[in-house]
Formats: C-alpha cells, sequence, structure tokens
C-alpha cells in the first residue's frame, strides 16, 4: 500500500514505520491510525520480518490525537476514533514481532500510550513524556491502559493527574523505557537492539511473546502451568529441535522459522 502519513523501510529482518507528519507534530489523527492498522495486516503476514521498530520524523515523537477532530460534538465520531486507537495499541501486543519504540522528542498523550504499548522502548537523554489531558479537561483514559500496565500505580497516577512532564532518565527509572542514548546514538543503539533481537528465530519470538502476554496477569500457580505447556508445544518446532542440535554441536544455528 501507499501510506500518506506515515513511511515503512525494510532493512533484512528489521522493520522500521516512521510517523511522517513532522509539521503537525506527528498526531495521532484517524487517518494515522487506519494506516498503522493497515501496516499491521501486512507486517503480521510477512514471514521475513522479526522485529520492527517504531520512531517519527522531526524533532517530535508523537503529540497525541489530533485535538481538531474533536472539535465536531459527534458521539459516532468519538468512538469510531478511539476504537481505531484501542486497535492499535492492543494489535501491537497481539503482534509476532516484538515492537521497540525510539523515542525522540517529546511523546504526549496517544504518544505516550503508544510507548507504553510498544514491547520496549529506548529514547535519547532530552526525550520528555507526559499524559497532559487533565490540564485541557481530557484526562487520559485510554493512555493509561497500557501506562499502568508499564509502570504501575503509583507512577501512572502521577504522571495522569498532574500532567507534568516526566524526563527519560525518569521515565527510565519507572519502567516506561528499557534504555537512555544520547540523541547522536539513538538511532543506532535502537537498531543494535532490534537486530540482537532478530538473531533469534521468528517462530521463537512470535511464541514467546504470545506466551509472555498470555500469563503475564494469571495467578502464579496457572502461569507456571500454561508456561510449561507452551513450553513443551515449543519443544516439538522445528526451529527448537535446531536450535539445540547446534548448541550441543558448538555451532551457528540456521533459522526455518517455524
Amino acid at each position: 500500500m501507499d501510506y500518506t502519513t506515515i513511511d515503512f523501510q525494510q532493512d533484512q529482518a528489521v522493520g522500521t514505520i516512521t510517523l511522517n507528519r513532522p509539521e503537525k507534530r506527528n498526531p495521532l489523527s484517524l487517518l494515522v491510525l487506519k494506516e498503522l492498522n493497515a501496516l499491521f495486516d501486512e507486517l503480521k503476514e510477512n514471514s521475513e520480518i522479526k522485529v520492527v521498530i517504531i520512531k517519527a520524523a522531526g524533532k517530535v515523537f508523537s503529540s497525541g490525537h489530533n485535538l481538531t477532530e474533536f472539535l465536531v460534538r459527534d458521539r459516532t465520531n468519538y468512538r469510531e476514533i478511539f476504537h481505531a486507537c484501542s486497535t492499535v495499541m492492543m494489535r501491537i501486543q497481539d503482534m509476532p514481532q516484538p515492537f521497540i519504540a525510539q523515542v525522540s522528542g517529546i511523546a504526549t498523550a496517544a504518544g505516550c500510550q503508544l510507548v507504553a504499548a510498544c514491547d520496549l522502548a529506548v529514547a535519547e537523554e532530552g526525550a520528555l513524556f507526559s499524559t497532559p489531558g487533565v490540564r485541557i479537561g481530557l484526562f487520559c483514559t485510554t493512555p493509561a491502559i497500557p501506562l499502568v500496565r508499564a509502570i504501575g500505580r503509583k507512577h501512572a497516577l502521577d504522571m495522569l493527574l498532574t500532567g507534568r512532564m516526566v524526563t527519560a532518565r525518569e521515565a527510565e527509572s519507572y519502567g516506561l523505557i528499557n534504555r537512555v542514548v544520547p540523541a547522536d546514538k539513538l538511532e543506532e543503539e535502537t537498531t543494535a537492539l532490534a537486530q540482537e533481537i532478530a538473531r533469534a528465530s521468528r517462530a521463537t519470538l512470535s511464541i514467546g511473546k504470545r506466551a509472555f502476554y498470555a500469563q503475564v496477569n494469571m495467578p502464579e500457580s496457572k502461569a507456571y502451568a500454561f508456561g510449561s505447556t507452551v513450553m513443551v508445544d515449543n519443544l516439538f518446532t522445528e526451529d527448537a529441535l535446531e536450535g539445540i542440535d547446534a548448541f550441543l554441536a558448538k555451532r551457528e544455528p540456521v533459522w526455518k522459522d517455524r
């Protein structure tokens, strides 16, 4: 497909999505959300891509929803926007590939939500994060959903109730992002992380990611029963057999991604 608000590039096993409306501060408008969902359909079926990076053109990662879309007081329109946004966020978790947010500049409201929804995140030292909806009378209720799951109640409520900007170092200490790097090293470090993950079998990554999210909210005993079943099934995949053989033979595995 041809996209007007996002770009997509593939470099071997790593795919990169770029939010490409820098003049508008890369809002998650309804069109952007629809294009992301369409791209996810393609990525899910692309057996070559093992890891996906989401980044942004310009100085702002994403300013969140396009507030001009809320000026028309139409409940059906509002529902469509939030349904499209929720679908994007949930699909990131459901996609077979790990998703890494590469954050430069500011990530606010639904932009911060996007960072929290990704599996991993790398940010440059000057990056800032906030959920400032409370300051304009529109509480960031949907951004709160992945945010609280990423950083816990106290930190999430601090951000949600005050709307203040959180620095990259604070966000790292909260668990919102994994690594803080110099701005001139952001792309290099994010790509290196993606390539490290991409050394694994796509099938194994998919199994592991799906199982991780399935068990994370289970009671411990149920999680162990579930995890044991997943590992038994995993052992019957071709790549598990290849990986074990390669390890014992002290050679590099040759993945078939199945």
